[in-house]
């Protein structure tokens, strides 16, 4: 399942389906990606671009489907793993994910989207420590992202760890204020 020398037609169709997008016209793209699909169906390329337009107009087990089609392809990626994992996640498929998210960090660990996603699959799971792991990973890629930080407040207050959820709380003032007043206001806590 790998992008080869594509005839013109497929580039055609291509150039077809960007545009449709641009316009907004997803289901009209996503109908000429199946287009291709017919006359390509092994091509790495047309699955992913099928799957992330499945996705896009909604149709999130139509677009695990595709990507789990990916998974054979020796050229899957790290944010094939990623996209997989993010809309397993979000239909309840909860190992599943995990499983996608660690595949997508063995490939790219520098991945931060990924550590992020796989700790909150850890937090279903209510495996903290290796939730607090994940997510500690993540802020150290995106210090200035406030979505870690919130979780690891989180799980600390769950924890009885108040004086932790305390210093995120500060931590957050300096760079997302709402962040952290939305936490106050959440767990009775102050910085």
């Amino acid at each position: 399942m790998s992008i080869t020398k594509h005839p013109l037609d497929w580039h055609l169709l291509k150039w077809r389906a960007t545009a449709m997008i641009v316009l907004g016209m997803k289901k009209q793209a996503m109908e000429v990606f199946e287009e291709m699909l017919k006359q390509f169906p092994n091509d790495a390329y047309v699955i992913n671009s099928l799957a992330f337009m499945k996705t896009e107009c909604g149709d999130k087990e139509g677009a695990i489907s595709d990507y789990k089609r990916l998974m054979s392809s020796p050229d899957v990626t790290a944010a094939v793993w990623y996209n997989l994992g993010f809309l397993q996640e979000e239909v309840g498929q909860i190992q599943d994910a995990e499983h996608s998210f660690r595949q997508a960090i063995k490939l790219n660990e520098n991945l931060d989207q990924a550590w992020y996603g796989l700790g909150l699959v850890l937090i279903q799971l209510q495996r903290f420590d290796e939730a607090i792991k994940a997510l500690k990973k993540n802020t150290q890629m995106q210090p200035m992202s406030p979505y870690a930080w919130y979780q690891l407040a989180r799980i600390y207050v769950e924890r009885n760890q108040p004086d932790e959820a305390t210093k995120i709380i500060g931590h957050l003032k300096q760079f997302e204020p709402k962040f952290a007043k939305q936490l106050e206001q959440e767990t009775g806590l102050t910085a």
